[in-house]
């Protein structure tokens, strides 16, 4: 606003004031003698045309009460056609006392309202001699001086904001009623008096400027430069036990000559937005420091921490035992029973720490415990907050039940001071002594969330020990003497926050002696993850018991985790974090050839470590992660010497946040090409190294198999042409060789086993034809063929005349199988010794 129209704005002179409205002079008869300008500008008709003629010429009678017609005070567009059916304007109302609305007539035709006053002039006569003024001004005009009017009265009677008007000596000179209001006393009682009389001990709060009420008055008086908005803090003498804040602004007052005669003063109390500011701050603190990490005991000691002292002197937390122990709701029934722990406690005024009613004698438990058991007498606050589940005002102590939907887990018992104090002084800005309305709905606002993030905590205790519990279940706990290798294995859970994720291991007895060595892990953590994990453990083996070669394997498994769940019911978020996908390495080694053949997929490759101390990593083609589908896996076979040793890993024992993962394959093969006395003793060394604190963002799996070769002496292999007479054949050197190794007693059920095989393989299969036996912890026998068809077990009819040999054999043995293999199949099955075998 330019200061031309802020003069404008600040002109409150009426628009019938003499210098500025249209002016008539009238005679004795009311005929014009007088014609000012503005009267001109008003009615268009000049001096000298008004002179003479009467003032009904120029003024209509007052129009009757509702018919005042909606008539522009604007002069029409020449030419223009008269506005039809357009709706008339409200009437205007009454005219102020003194003044008549009346219609006048413009000298272009048109008709306008405007307000008249007549003054009677002393000494009038009749005649020519002036006998009356006559000032007249537009009907809009009066309006707005109206309103500017309205505006002072609701200004010095209505309004909120305080205004006070000091000379310069800063003596109070005039008051509005809202100031009054603030003081508490009529105007005259406090007339004269100076500000800082007015409120003792306050001060301004906002930096920068002076500390007092003289201060800065009289800079305002002194330059001429407002100052808005500057925080004022002091006890008004209408409420002396309460602290209030105001916003206040000053500015410097002048006459029209430019005189200073005073300052203004505007003051708005602003202590209850200051209130409602600082609760939304405290709701803000409390959601960026209240569940930071998923802990019970953590979060129950930051609710204390972030409320103290902004919002009490002292806070206790309790909560239930079972839910910091073991993540579980308490039980349903009688909350005042509730088994509580005191897991969090805060307080900068021992008085009023001890504000709240006492714990019952012989309640505090064991002085050494982490978190004390409490209990409360009966009739305390915390004992009806938990009798009603709701919460409880009592004076100074405000007790808030930690509800989560039906479940009570625990209370927070917020408690303040009679006076609040901090070191000595006196909180300028902390709580007051008591909890009012708002303050009570905050605090339950307050321990809505804070109960939340103990449900958080609670929920996530639970599941990573379901998840812990299920994982070691999973997991093989013993691992059986296998011939093929000597096995050392170590898992370590991941104690990242996340929780516990789905790595395995695993080793599994094969056919023919050979054993299957497995890791794996499945992305994510948590049951899901564990869960995972069981399942593709699971499969492995099922997959590995069909003698499945280890691209096939993984390619299966594969196909497994990409299958889509079927929905077994309605949507559950409990445990709804997705697996979406995971890494895999199988190995086969084989203790008669000393082959080892494996695959991976998306994990990483095995530690060879020769006889030498020489270390290597395999070139196995990665393949992708499970779960991708679409891409094949690829094997690679491997000659291992006598003594080798195989590790198998997941990537928590190599990466680390510290380090890249060539660095920790480059620091594993260190550690196992170091010579040790045992394979545990080299597990422990290799986590030692490479897991030096024992905790991991992620779980740690480590298998170490060293390798064994089969004695030729307990190996016995025959090629055999695919004729009728090598039956006879094979059953002799069958039961040759088993007389050699002294198992007599196992030889008529192995003749039946041979014989059967071997017809089978000459009649279904194709030569030549190959049998073995292996004196292991059972006898062995196999039988392999260029065929690429299953023998299956039926039961015959009565009159069959065949089809009773696989059952006969299935009956004499332990186990039987098939394994396929790229020049065809092979049929083996298992014996037990006698028990003078193993004495």
């Amino acid at each position: 606003m330019n200061a031309t129209r802020g003069a404008d704005a600040a002109d409150f002179r009426g628009p019938l004031d003499i210098s500025r409205a249209a002016t008539v002079v009238l005679d004795g008869r009311d005929t014009v003698v007088g014609w000012s300008p503005a009267a001109t500008a008003l009615l268009g008709y000049s001096p000298r045309e008004a002179a003479g003629r009467p003032l009904s010429a120029f003024l209509g009678p007052p129009p009757a009460e509702g018919t005042l017609p909606g008539v522009s005070d604007r002069p029409a567009a020449a030419g223009a056609p008269a506005a039809s059916g357009s709706p008339a304007r409200p009437g205007p109302g009454p005219p102020p006392t003194g003044h008549e609305i009346r219609l006048a007539r413009h000298r272009d035709g048109h008709e306008l309202l405007v307000v008249t006053a007549l003054c009677p002039l002393a000494g009038a006569g009749d005649g020519g001699a002036p006998g009356r003024v006559l000032v007249a001004a537009g009907l809009g005009g009066l309006r707005q001086w109206e309103s500017r009017l309205a505006l002072l009265q609701g200004l010095a009677t209505q309004s909120p904001v305080g205004l006070a008007i000091y000379d310069t000596d800063l003596r109070l000179t005039w008051s509005n009623t809202a100031y009054e209001r603030e003081i508490g006393k009529p105007l005259a009682e406090y007339l004269g008096k100076r500000a800082d009389e007015l409120y003792s001990g306050g001060r301004f709060v906002t930096p920068g400027y002076p500390a007092t009420l003289d201060a800065v008055m009289h800079h305002v008086i002194d330059t001429g430069e407002p100052v808005l908005d500057l925080h004022f803090q002091g006890i008004p003498p209408s409420d002396p036990g309460t602290e209030h804040l105001w916003s206040c602004s000053y500015y410097r007052l002048e006459d029209a000559q430019g005189h200073v005669f005073g300052v203004c003063e505007d003051s708005f109390d602003i202590s209850d937005r200051q209130r409602a500011q600082r609760r939304l701050a405290l709701l803000v603190e409390v959601g960026r420091r209240i569940g930071t990490v998923l802990d019970v005991v953590t979060t129950a000691e930051e609710i204390a921490e972030v409320t103290v002292p902004e919002f009490a002197a002292a806070v206790r937390v309790d909560v239930a035992r079972v839910t910091v122990m073991s993540g579980e709701l308490p039980a349903t029934g009688s909350p005042a029973a509730m088994d509580l722990l005191r897991v969090g406690e805060h307080s900068v005024d021992p008085a009023a720490a001890d504000a709240a009613e006492p714990l019952r004698p012989g309640a505090s438990g064991n002085p050494a415990d982490r978190y004390p058991p409490v209990a409360y007498p009966p009739g305390s606050p915390q004992d009806r907050s938990l009798a009603s589940g709701g919460l409880v005002l009592d004076d100074n102590v405000l007790v808030v039940p930690l509800r989560v939907g039906g479940s009570v887990l625990g209370l927070v018992t917020f408690v303040r001071s009679p006076r609040p104090r901090v070191s000595g002084r006196p909180l300028a800005h902390g709580p007051a002594t008591t909890f009012d309305n708002g303050e009570v709905a905050l605090a339950d606002e307050l321990a809505g969330r804070a109960a939340v993030c103990i449900d958080n905590a609670r929920r996530f205790t639970r599941e990573r020990s379901a998840s812990l519990a299920l994982q070691r279940q999973l997991l093989p706990h013993h691992v059986p003497p296998q011939s093929a290798v000597d096995i050392a294995h170590r898992y370590l859970p991941s104690d990242d926050v996340t929780g516990v994720g789905g790595d395995w291991f695993d080793v599994i007895p094969l056919s023919g002696t050979r054993v299957g060595l497995v890791v794996g892990d499945v992305v994510g953590h948590g049951l899901q993850a564990a869960a995972t994990m069981g399942r593709l453990r699971t499969s492995v083996r099922a997959f590995a018991q069909l003698d499945m070669a280890p691209d096939e394997l993984l390619t299966r498994l594969d196909d497994l985790v990409g299958q889509p769940g079927v929905p077994q019911g309605p949507p559950s978020d409990a445990y709804d974090e997705l697996t979406t996908g995971a890494t895999c390495l199988y190995a086969v080694y084989d203790p008669v050839s000393r082959r080892c053949v494996m695959a991976r997929a998306g994990h990483l490759p095995p530690a060879v470590v020769h006889p030498d101390g020489r270390v290597t990593f395999p070139d196995l083609p990665a393949g992708p992660p499970l779960g991708l589908g679409g891409l094949p896996f690829e094997s690679l076979e491997i000659e291992l010497p006598v003594g080798s040793l195989l590790a198998l890993f997941t990537d928590g024992l190599v990466e680390a946040r510290d380090h890249d993962i060539d660095q920790g394959l480059a620091a594993l093969g260190r550690v196992l090409g170091t010579p040790a006395a045992s394979l545990d003793e080299l597990c422990d060394r290799a986590v030692s190294a490479l897991v030096p604190d024992a905790t991991t963002a992620d779980d740690t799996a480590l298998l170490l198999a060293r390798t064994r070769q089969l004695d030729g002496s307990r190996v016995a292999e025959w090629e055999l042409p695919a004729e009728a007479v090598t039956v006879g054949r094979a059953r002799e050197l069958a039961t040759g060789r088993l007389a050699a190794w002294g198992l007599e007693e196992l030889s008529f059920a192995t003749e039946l086993v041979v014989s059967e095989l071997v017809t089978n393989a000459v009649r279904y299969g194709g030569g030549p034809l190959r049998l073995r036996l292996i004196r292991d912890r059972t006898l062995l026998c196999e039988v392999a063929d260029t065929g690429h068809t299953s023998p299956h077990l039926r039961h015959s009819a009565e009159d069959d005349e065949g089809g009773r040999g696989l059952f006969i054999v299935a009956q004499l043995v332990q186990r039987w199988g098939t394994r396929y293999t790229p020049a065809g199949k092979t049929i083996w099955t298992e014996q037990a010794f006698p028990p003078a075998e193993f004495g």
